[in-house]
């Protein structure tokens, strides 16, 4: 095997899925800012706007989730067309 090629920081990662508040632990190399502890043990977090608990998918539930406006943009673009 090829010595070296790993990544140093391989560690477990809290992804918070910010549309429906759930978490998951796991193993990433993700670069992160914020600490969070789960189950009694600190870990570094890593915010999502979509996961698989959130996703329309997986769910069977259609949720807009809209964080840039893009929505709202697009609705006022066809209705002007529409002019």
């Amino acid at each position: 095997m090829k010595k070296d090629i790993h990544p140093k920081n391989f560690r477990d990662v809290v992804f918070h899925d910010n549309s429906s508040d759930t978490e998951f632990v796991i193993a990433s190399t993700v670069k992160t800012t914020e600490t969070t502890t789960k189950d009694g043990k600190e870990y570094p977090m890593f915010r999502v706007e979509i996961s698989s608990a959130s996703h329309p998918f997986y769910t069977g539930n259609e949720k807009v989730i809209d964080t840039a406006g893009r929505v709202d943009r697009f609705k006022r673009r066809a209705a002007s067309a529409k002019k």
